[in-house]
């Protein structure tokens, strides 16, 4: 009997562990990975740009995925729309103001399964001054597959959509169609996850 209650104990004590070896840390490998965005412009057209520069960490529960956090880290100033002079309007004081704050960040609250290999990661959304609560829907991250340089890496790709009023981008100008620049963004991320702590392959 008493064999049977040290063993119970041993088991009971070896489950946290065997929790806690599930988890595994991947980080966002900036070579590879961009948020991209699409606006209204003039009502009639869309006008789509990037954030070149981004990075963030994903602790990544193999045994419960509901288990799991995300943090990103977008550069402001590494908006991108292919046109210079409204990349420096973006980035003044009437858009994202990134002299004063110069990163974009989310934090997720709560990850839910969404379907096969699909995730829905609710997390605080924070713009400017101001941090809302907005829902990702995820596709992957894909199984793992090892790089040229032998390290462990997987693929992901997430959505959203928010309301940049909401988060103090308010500048716009109306004309005879509507606003100059709509009010709803759609978001996309797509990027790659590197294993971290792991060694370089020789």
């Amino acid at each position: 009997m008493r064999r049977i209650v040290r063993m119970a104990a041993i088991l009971a004590a070896a489950v946290p562990a065997l929790a806690t070896a599930a988890s595994s840390t991947w980080t966002v490998d900036p070579a590879h990975a961009e948020a991209g965005f699409a606006v209204k412009h003039l009502v009639i057209s869309t006008v789509r740009g990037d954030f070149n520069k981004l990075g963030g960490t994903v602790v990544l529960d193999e045994g419960d995925v509901t288990k799991s956090t995300v943090e990103v880290t977008i550069d402001a100033a590494s908006i991108d729309t292919r046109i210079e002079k409204r990349d420096t309007h973006l980035k003044s004081a009437d858009f994202f103001d990134v002299a004063k704050y110069p990163n974009i960040t989310f934090k997720s609250a709560k990850v839910e399964k969404s379907g096969e290999g699909k995730l829905k990661v609710t997390g605080n959304l924070t713009i400017k001054a101001t941090t809302k609560p907005v829902v990702l829907e995820v596709t992957g991250p894909t199984g793992e597959i090892k790089g040229p340089d032998g390290k462990g890496r997987r693929g992901f790709s997430a959505t959203t959509k928010i309301n940049r009023q909401e988060f103090g981008l308010t500048w716009s100008k109306t004309v005879e169609a509507g606003p100059v620049v709509g009010d709803e963004i759609a978001i996309q991320i797509d990027g790659e996850l590197i294993k971290a702590d792991q060694p370089a392959a020789k």
